[in-house]
């Protein structure tokens, strides 16, 4: 008889690695170099990370109390914007021209774009979040940007991953956005960033 939590926790992770293993056995990996695989599969794992942050900031893990879980947000977060940079680095390495046109929004392939205003949130998420204590922002300001930024994320890195024709598998990839669109909406909802009180 599975339990609530471990039927939570069999979701997640299932999605995950049967997203991240036809990937993997997509057949277009045979005409592609090593770094171009690498940034592929880290704009793949940065996807899956998403997935699981409202999970955490939210408390909807089971057996994971709601001060490790905002403390592995925190962890989760820096990993995103690792693989952020590995994503748009390993571009570049591989095609200049390409990552420079999709930097200043003159790329003919409109997933760029998208692609773009989500790396751009994620580093302004992340820069929040070190500077916070720094700049000393109210909680309530302090939840209503990052959150924000967390809805631009998500549905930037969402639309950009749905309009690409790539290595990740269409049917796999549409459940996972729909999870990651459907997690952070329940979890918005239900930590009130907007109202200025939290769950």
């Amino acid at each position: 008889m599975w339990t609530r939590a471990a039927l939570i926790w069999a979701i997640v992770a299932t999605v995950i690695i049967v997203t991240v293993a036809l990937a993997a056995a997509s057949p277009l990996l045979a005409w592609r170099q090593p770094v171009y695989i690498l940034a592929g599969f880290a704009g793949i794992f940065g996807m899956a990370l998403l997935l699981v942050q409202p999970l955490l900031a939210a408390g909807y893990l089971p057996g994971i109390s709601a001060r490790r879980g905002r403390r592995i947000h925190r962890w989760t977060g820096a990993l995103l914007v690792l693989a952020v940079v590995i994503h748009v680095a390993g571009l570049w390495i591989t095609s200049p021209p390409d990552v420079v046109d999709a930097l200043l929004f003159r790329s003919p392939t409109p997933f760029s774009a998208w692609g773009v205003i989500a790396m751009w949130a994620v580093f302004a998420a992340g820069l929040l979040a070190a500077l916070r204590v720094r700049l000393r922002l109210r909680p309530r300001i302090w939840r209503r940007a990052h959150t924000a930024l967390a809805l631009i994320i998500v549905t930037g890195t969402v639309v950009h991953a749905l309009l690409i024709e790539g290595t990740m598998e269409t049917v796999s990839k549409a459940v996972l956005a729909a999870l990651v669109l459907a997690v952070t909406a329940k979890a918005v909802l239900d930590l009130k960033a907007w109202s200025g009180r939290t769950r």
